[in-house]
């Protein structure tokens, strides 16, 4: 399958997807529409947390936030829930937790020249039938909806699934999308918005609870602004800053694609060294978000940092943004090939962080802090499994909410 995002080459068909995407398919409007499954989705999950908090039974917190992020890009995209218990909820974290694992060994095959052509390891022949299994099921919900077309079923509103189906089917569009792109572009979504927003917030959650002293603050600062007797929403994320300190601060030292790949589109010349048309350029973001030319103690998790003044005067330092216009601080890329599903990214980080802050503590089976060493992948994400004990701290919802 082709990739728009990653690897299309810039041009009439790259301008098109990445216009689709940011007026149709990721705008804000389309986000909001789906307030409401991201909030069902959230209950869902605090309600599995304060079920086995009753029972005093320890959770993998990383496999929870993956079903959770899961079921709100398929419902997002397909108007399709994938419960925990469900065979395409497992199938579809198997597949692209598959090719994000395999994906970096392949391309280790393009430095080998002409030997990475026999595929001398296996990885190409297993990333082709981890492809071929996605492009099945993608083909059945493809079908699947276009036959609700056919019958004029009425819908609630139209799904991602729906907005390229619709535009696919239009004769007098720029571009014409095929199922392939299609595919594709599912492929995309479920990368970013499932295996990459999890490995975020488990990041993020594990330095909170690895840091109990701002643990403490941003409840501290949930309490104050939301209040105690109502679950935090997200049209609460703008009144507060610390929430928002905590996220970025999480993606500075946890980049969710901590390499960017790029290509020159000409011969150039960049701080005295020659770039030929075509070379394939890697940005190690990682390394640029812990620069200690750039960041004081830049290993540390300080979200204090994203704040200016001091003591009571301190205001909220929005000029560092996660669109990557300050260029030491680029968590989703950068310019035209900046992420365009950065701003959903962005409200379930803030929302499930701010959530799950608010409603437990945590103790950490067979340990007082989590490990924190980094695996292997796309990713990067935590080497380990995150176990932990939640402890129920705040339940508005009390019995009402769902476990299943």
């Amino acid at each position: 399958m082709s990739s728009y995002v990653l690897n299309a080459e810039y041009g009439t068909y790259w301008r098109f997807m990445k216009k689709l995407c940011m007026t149709e398919l990721l705008s804000a409007p389309q986000i909001n529409k789906f307030v409401d499954i991201r909030r069902e989705e959230m209950m869902r999950l605090v309600g599995v947390l304060v079920e086995s908090s009753s029972k005093r039974a320890a959770v993998d917190l990383g496999e929870e936030l993956m079903i959770m992020t899961n079921n709100v890009i398929c419902r997002m995209a397909m108007s399709t829930r994938c419960s925990s218990s469900a065979d395409e909820s497992k199938e579809i974290r198997r597949l692209v937790k598959g090719i994000l694992d395999l994906a970096p060994k392949f391309s280790l095959g393009e430095l080998l020249g002409p030997l990475g052509k026999l595929d001398l390891f296996g990885y190409g022949k297993k990333l082709k039938e981890l492809m071929s299994q996605f492009d099945d099921l993608a083909e059945r919900i493809m079908r699947e909806h276009e036959e609700r077309r056919e019958s004029k079923e009425e819908r609630e509103r139209r799904d991602m699934m729906d907005i390229l189906l619709e535009i696919s089917g239009d004769g007098s569009a720029e571009v014409k999308i095929t199922r392939k792109d299609i595919k594709s572009f599912l492929m995309e979504l479920f990368m970013a918005g499932t295996e990459t927003v999890s490995v975020a917030l488990q990041w993020t959650l594990a330095e909170l609870i690895n840091h109990p002293e701002v643990y403490k603050k941003l409840r501290d600062e949930i309490r104050t602004v939301v209040g105690s007797d109502k679950l935090v929403e997200e049209s609460d994320v703008p009144n507060l800053p610390y929430l928002q300190a905590v996220v970025k601060e999480g993606l500075r030292l946890h980049a969710p694609a901590p390499m960017i790949f790029r290509k020159a589109r000409e011969d150039c010349k960049i701080l005295g060294y020659d770039v030929p048309e075509n070379s394939r350029i890697i940005f190690n973001v990682y390394a640029i978000m812990r620069d200690p030319n750039s960041w004081e103690e830049p290993t540390r998790f300080v979200p204090e940092r994203f704040f200016v003044g001091s003591g009571t005067e301190k205001h909220y330092l929005n000029q560092v943004d996660i669109k990557g216009r300050t260029f030491n601080y680029l968590p989703f890329g950068s310019g035209r090939r900046g992420c365009p599903g950065s701003s959903l990214a962005s409200t379930v980080n803030h929302l499930t962080v701010a959530t799950l802050v608010q409603c437990f503590d945590w103790k950490i089976k067979g340990g007082d802090k989590f490990d924190m060493e980094e695996g292997s992948g796309l990713s990067s994400g935590v080497a380990n499994p995150i176990v932990c004990y939640p402890i129920k701290s705040f339940n508005p919802g009390g019995d009402a909410i769902p476990t299943e």
